[in-house]
């Protein structure tokens, strides 16, 4: 694990399978450890389990683990850090939902049924073998700026379209060996529940996912390629899980590289080249109204800090 900077929050992403039948009660006191220890971001809870993504400072992230630990249904809970130089989320929710990642299949259960995990350190052999197709779970703009070799894209906008590209373009008979992979984990257990129950027999996932990857492997044997996509303000990260390059279309919500910004029909928090075009007059004033608001606060900001250091 990579040493945390000096100063630098802690993200922590995490998920956990794990059958709650008082999902709802636990929202309270889960909201309130995170509220006492400055933390930020979203944890969402369901009857299947709990994911979430938080970040604050490595005491405040040790007492939220010990809490959740202490509750012997997440003793074997694992999550990935990495580091961000700011807080990348701006308040805290925990959010109770049907399913903790929404692939609309009834009784799709994990802890029951599920392909085998690969570690980091054997993803490499794995995805290099001829004979197995590796298949990014995410979705397409998310694979757009960063995925494996040889990996093939589902090309779906959210993951609900994941189990008709399988009965679609997959066969049991002739995809024989099968490796997926996803940004944390979360996405791969479900797809990999789906595809054996749909008679496919030899499924394979990237344990603790691409996170975990990059946390774990060294560069110069890297098969990564770009950047990885992370739900939060950092947009992306690189292979050292520092903040990426790309950014955040607030028109549209699509990340936005370094090409994409120096396009003419690109407009710092209101459009680019993926939505310019496509929004109404009043979304547009309202995006516009918004950047504007947020230059004059970032203005008066830097004002500030000049009174502060200056002679």
């Amino acid at each position: 694990m990579s040493r945390q900077p000096e100063n630098a929050a802690v993200v922590v992403a995490m998920y956990h399978f794990v059958d709650l039948d008082d999902f709802a009660a636990l929202k309270p006191p889960l909201l309130d450890v995170c509220v006492a220890n400055g933390l930020k971001g979203t944890i969402l809870l369901a009857r299947e389990g709990l994911n979430g993504t938080v970040s604050g400072s490595r005491t405040g992230i040790d007492a939220l683990l010990a809490f959740l630990k202490a509750d012997p249904r997440f003793e074997t809970l694992r999550h990935k850090e990495s580091y961000a130089e700011a807080a990348p989320f701006r308040r805290m929710k925990v959010r109770l939902k049907r399913e903790i990642v929404t692939m609309g299949v009834p009784d799709t259960d994990p802890g029951a049924l599920c392909g085998e995990r690969v570690d980091a350190k054997r993803w490499n052999d794995l995805i290099q073998d001829p004979d197995v197709l590796t298949i990014d779970t995410r979705n397409a703009f998310e694979c757009a700026i960063g995925t494996f070799e040889n990996a093939i894209s589902p090309n779906t906008t959210s993951f609900r379209e994941f189990p008709n590209f399988v009965d679609t373009e997959l066969d049991p008979k002739k995809h024989r060996k099968i490796a997926m992979f996803c940004t944390g984990g979360i996405r791969c257990e479900k797809a990999t529940n789906y595809l054996m129950k749909q008679g496919f027999e030899e499924v394979y996932h990237l344990d603790g996912g691409i996170l975990k990857y990059l946390e774990t492997v060294d560069k110069d044997e890297s098969l990564w390629r770009g950047e990885c996509f992370v739900f939060d303000d950092r947009v992306a990260v690189d292979e050292n899980l520092a903040p990426g390059d790309h950014t955040l279309c607030y028109g549209c919500r699509m990340p936005l590289s370094e090409a994409d910004r120096a396009s003419p029909h690109y407009q710092g928090g209101v459009s680019c080249p993926h939505c310019h075009g496509t929004h109404s007059a009043a979304k547009l004033a309202g995006l516009q109204e918004r950047q504007r608001q947020m230059d004059l606060a970032k203005a008066r900001k830097d004002g500030d800090n000049c009174k502060d250091g200056g002679d």
